[in-house]
């Protein structure tokens, strides 16, 4: 493998440690940009509860962290301008970090401003990996960015799984919370002498970003990215409350949303690879948008007794879904700067737009005191994000 470099080595080939030391780094980055999501979600009727949060207040702590995953999008390259990739993303990490631990130990301010500084970090970083992706292993981009999502999915289950019993047996939801500050200081730690090489200028040419407004290529895309992110921030912040509205414990609503994210390990792992050896990806792309709509359906009005075997569809359908969306950056680009543009782009517009899901359901919910309205709200999501997924899976390249 190649890696191109701003340093005078750019020319020459890394050694397999260094592209391994890199692959590591990368997940363990990935690893970190969704335990701050997800670890809410569980512990959000505790929280709303210690704090005396309504539901609508609530919402917010579930939507801030997605709107600023849009918000700070547009800010990665900028920052990479100045200060460099490999430094944006330690950046980045840092804020996740110091995120989490005000979210649990500054009572309701500091719910609120760690949940807008961590989602901004998460935004940021997230924008940065597609590009150094495409640009340090471009013929392995399908492999890498199943890798990469797997790492985010896995990530996102274990905070949502282990969030609960750490706040059981410690007895605090603060520390329970503010735990995950660990590994984003590990991977801030282990990305830095493993990236420190890579071309810090990479993906930011100024004209690309014009060019994409006006693609209607690119807007679906972005579209699809957003859209499924909206389905999959309702389920990561709502689904354990529908759970244990349905009757389910805490602990067990947080172990069934923590399965389904560890089955989108698998899908996520797997979709990318097989999905870039084909030229159209529009099979894939109805496949995994039937098991995601009928997993949240059956999730949320199928027998309780069924909830396990739906989790699973769910995190296929998922899992599948994100990986699906990211690759489509990487495939639909014809260069690592317009993948780093258009990264940008679907992240920063369709996180915004992801933020709306979660904060719709909050609001529906406090007036109607019930969820089949938010059923259908999510299957509507479901059926657009399947419309602007088949028209981006076409075989066009940016």
């Amino acid at each position: 493998m190649t890696m191109s470099t701003s340093s005078p080595r750019s020319s020459a080939a890394v050694s397999r440690g260094a592209a391994l030391l890199l692959i590591v780094a990368i997940v363990l980055v990935a690893l970190n940009l969704r335990p701050a999501l997800t670890s809410i979600g569980p512990l959000l009727g505790t929280v709303s509860a210690a704090l005396g949060l309504d539901s609508a207040t609530a919402s917010l702590v579930t939507t801030l962290p997605v709107m600023c995953l849009g918000l700070f999008g547009p800010a990665a390259p900028m920052l990479a301008r100045r200060i460099g990739v490999p430094a944006a993303a330690v950046v980045a990490l840092v804020m996740i970090a110091v995120g989490v631990v005000l979210r649990g130990f500054f009572g309701p301010t500091g719910l609120f401003a760690g949940s807008l500084l961590g989602g901004a970090g998460i935004g940021i970083a997230g924008v940065l990996l597609p590009g150094v992706v495409k640009q340090a292993f471009p013929d392995k981009a399908g492999l890498l960015t199943g890798i990469y999502t797997m790492a985010l999915c896995g990530g996102a289950a274990i905070a949502a799984g282990v969030t609960a019993p750490i706040a059981e047996a410690s007895g605090s939801w603060a520390v329970a919370l503010g735990v995950w500050a660990i590994p984003a200081l590990l991977a801030a730690a282990v990305w830095w002498p493993a990236a420190r090489h890579l071309d810090t200028r990479a993906g930011h040419r100024p004209n690309t970003g014009t060019r994409l407004l006006t693609s209607p290529l690119a807007w679906s895309i972005t579209l699809f990215m957003g859209l499924q992110s909206s389905l999959a921030y309702s389920v990561f912040g709502w689904l354990p409350s529908i759970l244990q509205d349905r009757g389910v414990s805490v602990v067990m609503s947080g172990l069934v949303v923590s399965v389904s994210l560890l089955v989108q390990t698998i899908s996520a792992l797997f979709v990318p690879v097989l999905a870039a050896r084909r030229r159209n990806q529009q099979l894939w792309v109805l496949a995994i948008m039937v098991c995601t709509i009928s997993g949240m359906l059956g999730m949320m009005w199928g027998p309780v007794a069924t909830m396990w075997p739906w989790a699973v569809v769910l995190g296929i359908g998922q899992g599948g879904c994100f990986a699906l969306a990211l690759v489509m950056i990487v495939l639909r680009s014809g260069d690592a700067m317009t993948a780093a543009r258009l990264s940008g782009m679907a992240q920063s517009v369709g996180y915004t737009l992801a933020a709306l899901g979660p904060l719709a359901i909050g609001l529906i919910h406090e007036l109607t005191g019930g969820w089949s309205l938010v059923a259908w709200l999510l299957s509507g999501i479901g059926l657009v994000a399947l419309v602007n997924g088949l028209i981006a899976a076409r075989d066009r390249t940016l």
